[in-house]
């Protein structure tokens, strides 16, 4: 992160230009952290139908181990197979 200039020294351009790029940047890491939400979201749905999925084929509705590492590797982009019958 950059150092906070000395805002005495700044004239009223540089400090409208200095306002405008920090608002400019605030508004992309917005954009960014909302697009991490949606992703967020869908994928606790997904492992949320799973469970579902689970508990009706008579298996217990717990989060395990596994569960937890299959949505680590998709959050961390490394796609797994999924598969009804598999586990």
């Amino acid at each position: 992160m950059d150092t906070f200039p000395d805002l005495g020294s700044l004239d009223d351009t540089e400090l409208k230009k200095l306002i405008k790029e920090l608002t400019d940047e605030e508004t992309e890491v917005s954009y960014k952290r909302r697009i991490l939400h949606g992703k967020i979201d869908i994928l606790r749905a997904e492992l949320v139908n799973r469970l579902r999925h689970k508990h009706d084929g008579g298996e217990a509705p717990v989060i395990t181990g596994a569960d937890v590492k299959q949505l680590s590797d998709i959050l961390a982009n490394r796609q797994t197979t999924v598969s009804g019958d598999a586990e």
